[in-house]
This record gives C-alpha cells, structure tokens and sequence, in this order.
C-alpha cells in the first residue's frame, strides 16, 4: 500500500508548511514535455501532482481546462501514455505524491482491473474521479483495493449526510471545491471558505485541499490561511498553453509555481 500522500502531508504538519498542489493536463501542451513538466513543478516547490486525464466532455471544467484536454486528445494522449509518463517520472522521483484526476468513462473503457494494476505499478497514489461520488464509490473498489486512494471531492452544497459518509470513507485527503461553478472562475469568499474547512475537519483529521478559484499567490496565501493545501490548475493551465516547445513549457511551469510557493512559506513563517 503506497502512503506517499499521507507521508507528506504529515512532514507539512511537521515542518508548520501548507501543500501547494498544481493541476497539469497530460499530454498538454506538448506530449513529450510531460515529465520535465511535472519535475520542474516539484523543483519550483510542488507538493503533490494532480495529473489531468483527458477527456472529451470534462463537465466540471471551465473553457480553459476543456481546451487543454481538447488539445490532449487530439494528440493521441490516453491512459495508457499517461501511466507511462507516471512511470517514467518515478524513476526519478519516488516521494512526490501522484494524483490522476478525471472523469470515470476513460477508466471504465480501459478497464477496472486492468487501470487499477497499472496505475500502482507505474506509481499512481490517488485518484480524483470528478463524476463518482461517495454513493457510487463501489463501481472503484478494485482501485481502493489497489492500494490507490480516492480522493473525494466535498463543495458548498454538499449536504451533511453526503458529507458524513466522505468523512468515513475519505482517503488522503479532501478536495473543497470553493465555490459551485466550475474550474477557472474567481468567486473566492475567504470567510466562507475558512467556515466550510472548519465544518469538513469537525470529527477527524484528514487534510482537507482546497481548489476552484486560486489563481496566483495572493489568493492562494488567503486560501492557505484554512487549508492544508491549495490547488492552483486553469492559471497554470492557461500559461502552459502558450508554451512554444518543451523547454519553454518546463520554464514557464517552474516559474509560475515558484513565487507562490515563496509566498506560501513567507506566510506560514510569519
């Protein structure tokens, strides 16, 4: 059983440090920059990865996360890839945490079983399904089995009998999603967010990520002020985009995560 997530977030309750988590399209903007992508995040001060699988009707994204998996796609980038590149980065890397997040229907065509063994051998950690919820948890009990955690997401309509049965079954951690909307939008409400982490801790201590809204430092230094971690993907995403060549993809990935992590240690320092 992998417990890389939980082994970090217990060295940034240690060391008093808050999780900086970016979101990355596979295969996007180009396919064999994918790796040196995700190095070069953990090098800038990434925590963990969330390593977007894409997917032709992604519901829960905004435009600029639709377009990214568009592009993907179009480049013949698939699961089978991405597992690949997974693998390829743990040859170099054996601590940094691995989150695949997408939708179930890539997953289901590919295979329970068959995804579930060759996400751990390549060195998958976790996975955040967007369209399984709580309820539905059952259709990837082979990945649970795995050793592979799922990653639940909660929002601001969450009812609380959904949410006590997240809290029950959570693993790794929780993804707030700060408003109810979708990926890109700017409708951060810091008091609010600060009331609903508080709301989803009450009773355990699984570390609780918050996404949707964080856009650059100053938002997510406001986010940190309650999360564990934040997570920081469709401005990250838009940059990415305009990425020329690979070299240029891992420059602009690097230096858009640095200053953040920078503000986020500052803040947590002070």
């Amino acid at each position: 059983m992998t417990e890389r997530i939980e082994q970090r977030f217990a060295e940034l309750r240690k060391h008093g440090r808050k999780g900086l988590i970016p979101f990355v399209t596979a295969g996007d903007p180009i396919p064999d920059a994918t790796v040196a992508i995700m190095h070069a995040l953990v090098a800038a001060g990434a925590d963990l990865i969330e390593l977007g699988v894409p997917y032709s009707d992604p519901v829960a994204d905004g435009p600029t996360i639709q377009h990214s998996s568009e592009r993907a796609i179009a480049r013949g980038v698939g699961i089978e890839r991405i597992l690949a590149w997974v693998a390829e980065f743990r040859a170099t890397d054996a601590t940094t945490p691995i989150v695949l997040m997408g939708y179930l229907n890539p997953i289901e065509i590919y295979g329970y079983a068959r995804f579930a063994e060759q996400a751990r051998a390549a060195g998958v950690d976790g996975v955040l399904i967007v369209d399984v919820p709580v309820e539905e948890s059952g259709s990837v009990e082979r990945l649970r089995d795995a050793g592979i955690r799922q990653i639940f997401l909660v929002a601001p309509t969450t009812t609380e009998l959904r949410l006590a049965a997240i809290r029950k079954q959570a693993q790794g951690f929780v993804y707030y999603v700060s408003f109810a909307g979708i990926t890109g939008a700017t409708q951060l409400d810091p008091v609010e967010v600060r009331r609903r982490v508080d709301h989803i801790k009450q009773g355990g201590d699984i570390p609780v990520a918050v996404g949707f809204g964080v856009r650059d430092a100053a938002t997510a230094v406001t986010v940190s002020a309650s999360a564990d971690a934040v997570v920081i993907g469709s401005a990250l995403v838009a940059r990415l985009a305009e990425a020329e060549d690979a070299e240029s993809a891992v420059s602009v990935a690097r230096d858009f995560l640095a200053p953040i992590r920078e503000a986020l240690d500052l803040a947590a320092a002070a």
